[in-house]
């Protein structure tokens, strides 16, 4: 069997991790390209690794590949996902926020044979919320509490002033609907995002989404809680920041490698 051959766009903190599992040969796949709007940054990553793949630009990188792999941010996608559909490569999105509201690309992806893949980041149960969806959801409810230094920047924040530093206890600094939460936090928002799809989004079931800011934490921590047809499910994810970003949970990198796996083998377990 063939090894898939891999693009990679982005080479931040998941991009460097699946960049790494590739080159310790985890999978049966290879890295044949990177890309990145910081080319210094990919050359380094590049010359790191034993496969030292070539850096090039996104419309190189789909070229080469089989499967192309977003690790950038939202940004990226509009000029990424097309692209890569109309070449007729299937894709891998991290930056899931800004899949919501793009059923052109979904629609582009059905036209051309491919599929978008969306890993389940840094979340658990995407797959019993996916089985519960067969049948009637009542409710889903994702309450994600965040050191203030994974929410130092963010849009949100920045865009209202909050003064992250000054809080002495847990606050809620955000209570909305998924896709508003997805604009919001652009760059920490795809668990919302992972979980409005998982909960079928043609159907008009409100995902509803609570940020805490929570003063002296070290940890992601995702709760989530959906109600329906088939009972209830609460999974709970206490999760540890990438060493190098701390808006990154580790689990969602590695969620990445295990989708890639899936791809890969005979045996797939999960739904």
């Amino acid at each position: 069997m063939a090894m898939l051959k891999i693009g990679l766009l982005g080479v931040g903190a998941i991009g460097r991790t699946i960049a790494a599992a590739l080159d310790e040969k985890q999978l049966d796949a290879e890295l044949v390209a990177l890309s990145d709007k910081d080319c210094a940054a990919a050359k380094a990553l590049s010359a790191d690794l034993a496969s030292k793949p070539p850096v090039v630009s996104i419309d190189e990188m789909i070229e080469r590949c089989e499967l192309a792999v977003e690790a950038a941010s939202q940004a990226a996608l509009p000029e990424f996902v097309p692209k890569a559909l109309a070449r007729g490569r299937d894709v891998l999105i991290m930056s899931v926020g800004g899949l919501l509201g793009r059923e052109e690309w979904f629609r582009q992806a059905r036209e051309a044979g491919c599929h978008i893949y969306v890993p389940s980041g840094a979340i658990a149960g995407l797959d019993g919320i996916k089985s519960a969806s067969i049948g009637r959801i009542e409710s889903a409810v994702l309450t994600s509490r965040k050191p203030v230094a994974a929410l130092k920047g963010s849009k949100y924040v920045v865009d209202r002033n909050l003064p992250l530093e000054s809080y002495k206890e847990d606050t809620v600094i955000f209570e909305g609907l998924a896709e508003e939460a997805a604009r919001a936090f652009p760059a920490t928002s795809n668990v919302a995002a992972s979980l409005r799809l998982a909960v079928d989004p043609t159907e008009p079931v409100p995902v509803r989404v609570r940020v805490v800011a929570v003063p002296g934490g070290s940890e992601n921590v995702h709760e989530i809680r959906v109600q329906g047809e088939f009972g209830k499910l609460t999974v709970k994810v206490e999760n540890v920041p990438s060493k190098t970003n701390p808006r990154t949970s580790q689990l969602a990198a590695y969620s990445a490698i295990a989708t890639l796996k899936n791809l890969t083998r005979a045996l797939r377990v999960g739904t």
